[in-house]
């Protein structure tokens, strides 16, 4: 048995995961498990993924998360673009946040089921690389975003400064936070090795895998795994957290000496309380991931699991639950948010909207809202 691609033998795969090799348990003919799987040959290796009842589970949550982040984003970039008063920078924020969601609804979630219900990578080389890649920027991007809105309400709030970030200054922030998350993300793509497998002289598989080097005990994955654990996980949470907790006792303790300022100070509470869940949201879906990649990467024992290649799959599609769950979140925290989902809706329609629906209401009710755009907040509240 060896690895070759083409002509060439791959000596180094030493980052090839099993999920990559337990798919050809259930080929035919195979030959003896290799030297990196359970050295006890009565361990009775399975993968449940094979299992026709769950594959129709597994592509019933893809299509879901797949639907609901692309209609659910692609609305949220939309109403930001449409309508003026939507245009801020905390909003500004919130559509890149759309827009590295939908990098992974479009370029990572229907290649990753694909490779999953088919066990061998079978997408070429060039999504080989692209698709770990694209997530990896995806997931870099959303946390430094989210740490971008916190720490910016955290100096308008706690110190009731007004926002001195320009709309031009935004799109600078926001290109610098892709340019330096797609630097991070870099390596995800370049160790990486797409090369076939000779179970045998009849099976061969193709895998795409990460190909790490080493330096005797130095394991430059798990180091990288690691890395990325603290600077897109732990590292952010703890800024956001802090930053939110500062600003929350700020507005808890707030004093409002006139309604049209407590009615701000309400809005912004509520846009506070929004923006939380979405960082709560986020940081749970992908907590399991994150400590199973890591877990993995330490101990070699997690590999050996039974069930590795489902649990992995499992935490995956958790993961990806938080791509289509913060529009749930603005449509339902934030009135706003739902008036111009409403009204980008009934806009869209082919029939036509009577002077007393709804939809109409809330349509004059934006356009009556960009006709006052530049009133004091203290008078009007901002849309985020």
């Amino acid at each position: 048995m060896g690895l070759k691609e083409g002509s060439k033998t791959t000596g180094n795969w030493t980052g090839l995961t099993k999920m990559d090799l337990y798919a050809r348990l259930n080929l035919p003919g195979l030959p003896k498990p290799y030297s990196d799987l359970p050295a006890d040959p009565k361990q009775d290796l399975k993968d449940s993924t094979k299992l026709v009842e769950v594959q129709i589970i597994l592509i019933c949550a893809y299509c879901v998360i797949i639907l609901l982040g692309l209609v659910g984003n692609s609305l949220v970039i939309h109403v930001v673009i449409k309508f003026k008063t939507m245009r801020t920078v905390t909003n500004y924020f919130i559509a890149s946040l759309a827009v590295a969601d939908l990098l992974v609804n479009t370029l990572c979630l229907p290649f990753t089921l694909v490779y999953t219900l088919l066990g061998e990578w079978k997408l070429g080389p060039v999504l080989c690389h692209l698709v770990p890649y694209a997530q990896g920027l995806a997931v870099q991007v959303s946390i430094v975003t989210l740490t971008v809105i916190a720490l910016d309400r955290h100096r308008c709030i706690v110190y009731h400064l007004e926002s001195k970030i320009s709309k031009r200054l935004s799109f600078l922030i926001i290109g610098v936070v892709w340019a330096g998350s797609a630097l991070l993300a870099s390596p995800l793509a370049i160790f990486r090795e797409y090369f076939s497998i000779e179970l045998n002289h009849d099976i061969k598989m193709v895998v795409c895998a990460e190909a790490w080097p080493r330096e005797g005990k130095i394991n430059y994955g798990t180091i990288y795994s690691i890395l990325m654990l603290l600077i897109q996980y732990v590292l952010p949470l703890v800024i956001i957290s802090y930053a939110y907790i500062r600003i929350w006792s700020k507005l808890k303790n707030h004093v409002s000496p006139g309604g049209g300022n407590d009615h701000y100070h309400q809005r912004r509470r509520k846009t506070t309380k929004m923006l939380v869940c979405v960082v709560v949201v986020f940081a749970v879906c992908w907590l399991p991931f994150h400590i199973f990649q890591l877990v993995s990467d330490i101990d070699s024992k997690v590999l050996h699991l039974q069930e590795y290649k489902l649990i992995y799959t499992l935490f995956h599609v958790i993961a990806m639950c938080s791509t289509f769950a913060n529009p749930l979140l603005y449509g339902w925290m934030n009135n706003n948010y739902r008036t111009a989902f409403l009204t980008a809706f009934r806009c869209d329609s082919i029939h036509p909207v009577s002077e007393a629906s709804p939809a109409l209401k809330a349509k004059k009710k934006l356009e009556g809202k960009e006709n006052h755009c530049n009133s004091p907040p203290s008078s009007q509240p901002t849309s985020v």
